[in-house]
């Protein structure tokens, strides 16, 4: 019995590393933010043929979604 209580309450846990940097979380926002100004860009109903909105926000939002990519696979390098 005693065997049995003492495997049950002694519980050790490891400290997992964690998977994202400090430096990740931020590239994800700034990846976030770019994309919601490029969207932001597109958005409106009048003068759809505008230059901005065909070839400026498609292109920010195209940087946005290389930035989260970026953000995903960012390491730090070893010192």
């Amino acid at each position: 019995m005693s065997a049995l209580k003492n495997k049950t309450t002694k519980t050790e846990t490891k400290a997992q590393p964690m998977l994202f940097g400090p430096m990740n979380y931020i590239l994800t926002g700034v990846s976030i933010l770019v994309l919601v100004i490029g969207f932001a860009l597109m958005s409106g109903t009048e003068d759809i043929y505008n230059s901005t909105k065909l070839t400026v926000a498609p292109i920010v939002v195209f940087v946005g979604f290389i930035l989260g990519i970026v953000a995903i696979f960012y390491k730090k390098k070893a010192a």
